[in-house]
């Protein structure tokens, strides 16, 4: 027996689709029936790779008699806040204000016009930690509900009048400019504040990784590099970037980072893999590597490249959401170890200096006597240590393949393929991995044959067939941030064009007076709009949506001459400019979009025919530049759809490349070290 849940394309739906609940999805019809009914409705929301998700189900969802009074009382409407972060955003707000925080699975009891007035998070079968058990709280809503009816309906309305004025775009914020160059010094002086100088990262425990604060620290060190505040900038992300390469949030055995860490020193994370955490991360690396040229960042921007396409890649050519933190039951069976086996896998000896390279101790670091993978020391340092452990790490890694394997949620989101197919482009280019520019442009085919449809972008997708969602504002804003990645690496017309089409939507349908908003007008149902229509300028695990089209729109602006589309990015990083210095994690990603502003940006054209091998290597000095604000085109003179290519001839025949900074070109250059120059 299966309920409507069967015919999604969310892999999470589809481990409800047993369930005894009548579980709706989220839509017109699921209102209709409440409406008709006149019973409120149960929103559930989770994803796949959530460990309490899974265990409220187990506990409720998948017991009869919850179930029939759920089917009693409610239409229940089941939701996976990957594949609707629009439903996601509006409610969760709705659950912090009440309950003063929030999280996965989320619980909102909803009135037939989609109000909430009730919320929560988890809720155990049984009474326990002063919460009532589910069935408790089922019974208190529909008694509620019948028998004070106005009140529910009244606090609905209240609720999300409040939730609407809290979220409104202050003018101030909203017409502020982008942040300048003293915002950024402070937001610089913020992070390191921030720093856990003990163990590395910003923050205590849990530690999440700072991705995007971390590209920002990057960009500013490398704008500043003659400044103290450059100085500082690069410290904290050197040893931030060193400790997550070191930590047990790492997998040290096969490669990709966890979700986070739950203590202040990195020793255990929590186990699910998120596409987004390693596409960002290995961007990160990589400008790390570009930067300074640290081993460490080129060898592990490699690895996570690696493992994306090895664990997550589709046999389309997209990339799968995550992997999840439980395998059978059990969260980190398949990557922990006790010294016992180390030495049953690679013999005494072997196993012993593993276990003392990777803290594996007897007592354990993790559950159950196991430990967590940590490089407790480099083994890189030493020549004799690091071919060790290349050819230990092997065998550690065929060994683990054959224990059992955490599940994979499938469905490929449109916003996280576009950062990884940026992510891809770039290690593939500047570490000379064509396969991994291979991979990027077909997850890029996938996205723009199948998740565009008559124009507009659709959020997911899965075994090739496009799903319902629309794209948000996030998807618009990453896609284009990877096809423009894909331009500056291959040359190639089309991405650029591609880009081009998806901004001139983010402009027409998401942008209003100033304000961004991130589903489209059109295309915001209206049970959203009843509380509001769904807008957060704030950088959390991945680019807001405002800040992923203010990169884009930035990138595609210097590459096209387009003055409008300058104008739009301002405009989208406006809150930053108001908010971002006092509050810089939040604004990580537009931060770092700030300082390619700041930069220039600089247009790079690398002008010259077709296999002449002088304009491979100006193509790659131009690449390998740091420059936060650098946009590069190559190709031949006069390329068709390459604006920064138009006019660029090729003295006495010679590939050349120009480089133009605040309206002003300098002379061509056929030397790559004085291209190098210009450019650092």
């Amino acid at each position: 027996m299966t309920n409507r849940l069967a015919a999604s394309t969310s892999p999470y739906l589809l481990q409800h689709a047993g369930n005894p609940v009548d579980w709706w999805e989220w839509g017109d019809d699921a209102f209709a029936a409440a409406r008709q009914r006149d019973v409120p409705l149960l929103l559930s929301v989770g994803y796949a790779a959530c460990h309490w998700c899974h265990v409220m189900a187990h506990e409720s969802f998948e017991d009869d008699a919850t179930a029939a009074q759920m089917n009693a009382a409610f239409v229940n409407v089941k939701v996976d806040r990957e594949e609707r972060p629009d439903v996601d955003a509006v409610y969760m707000a709705a659950t912090q204000a009440l309950t003063g925080q929030g999280g996965w699975p989320m619980t909102v009891f909803l009135t037939p016009e989609g109000r909430p007035f009730y919320a929560g998070t988890y809720f155990p079968p049984r009474p326990a930690h002063g919460m009532p058990s589910f069935r408790q709280l089922l019974t208190a809503i529909q008694e509620t509900w019948q028998g004070q009816r106005s009140e529910v309906e009244d606090a609905g309305l209240r609720i999300a009048t409040a939730l609407a004025e809290q979220t409104a775009f202050p003018t101030d914020l909203s017409m502020a400019g982008p942040p300048d160059a003293a915002a950024t010094e402070a937001a610089v002086r913020s992070l390191a504040a921030a720093e856990d100088t003990l163990h590395g990262g910003l923050g205590g425990a849990p530690k999440f990784p700072p991705s995007a604060a971390c590209e920002f620290l990057l960009r500013h060190a490398a704008r500043r590099r003659a400044d103290p505040t450059g100085d500082v900038a690069l410290g904290v992300a050197e040893r931030t970037l060193v400790a997550m390469a070191r930590s047990g949030m790492y997998d040290q055995v096969a490669g990709g980072f966890a979700r986070y860490a739950v203590d202040r020193a990195w020793v255990v994370p929590h186990f699910e893999k998120m596409l987004y955490d390693n596409a960002q991360l290995a961007r990160a690396y990589l400008h790390w590597w570009r930067l300074t040229g640290d081993a460490t960042g080129a060898r592990v921007a490699e690895e996570t490249c690696d493992w994306m396409l090895d664990a997550l890649r589709t046999p389309q050519g997209g990339f799968a959401s995550s992997l999840d933190a439980d395998t059978g039951g059990t969260e980190g069976a398949t990557y922990v170890w006790t010294p016992a086996e180390l030495r049953e896998v690679l013999g005494e000896a072997d196993g012993d200096w593993a276990a003392e390279l990777l803290g594996v101790t007897a007592a354990g670091t993790f559950e159950h006597g196991t430990s967590t993978a940590r490089l407790v020391r480099d083994p890189w340092a030493e020549e004799a240590d690091a071919a060790r452990w290349v050819t230990l790490r092997a065998r550690l890694r065929n060994v683990r393949a054959m224990r059992p394997q955490p599940g994979r949620d499938d469905k490929v989101v449109a916003a996280w393929n576009g950062l990884a197919v940026a992510a891809l482009a770039e290690v593939g280019a500047l570490r000379r991995r064509p396969e991994l520019v291979a991979a990027a442009e077909a997850a890029a085919d996938l996205l723009l044959g199948t998740h565009v449809v008559d124009g507009r972008l659709r959020r997911v997708s899965r075994d090739g067939a496009v799903g319902a969602p629309r794209g948000v504002l996030e998807d618009y804003g990453d896609v284009a941030e990877g096809l423009l990645a894909l331009h500056a690496v291959t040359g190639a017309a089309r991405w650029l064009t591609a880009a081009g089409e998806l901004l001139d939507v983010v402009l027409a349908d998401f942008a209003d007076g100033g304000e961004w908003h991130d589903t489209a007008a059109a295309e915001t149902d209206a049970a959203l709009r009843s509380v509001r229509r769904p807008h957060d300028p704030t950088d959390n695990a991945y680019p807001s949506g405002r800040s992923a089209a203010a990169g884009a729109l930035l990138s595609y602006a210097a590459l096209t001459g387009s003055s409008r589309h300058r104008a739009a990015a301002e405009s989208a990083l406006s809150v930053a400019g108001a908010a971002g210095a006092r509050a810089a994690r939040a604004f990580g990603w537009a931060l770092a979009v700030a300082e390619a502003a700041l930069d220039g940006p600089r247009e790079v054209a690398v002008a010259g025919a077709d296999g002449d091998p002088l304009r491979e290597v100006l193509h790659g000095v131009a690449l390998a530049a740091a420059a936060p604000g650098a946009v590069v085109s190559a190709g031949t003179p006069e390329a068709p759809g390459v604006p920064l290519l138009a006019g660029r001839a090729t003295p006495g025949g010679t590939a050349a490349a120009y480089v133009c900074r605040d309206f002003t070109c300098r002379l061509p250059t056929s030397d790559p070290e004085e291209l190098a120059g210009q450019l650092r």
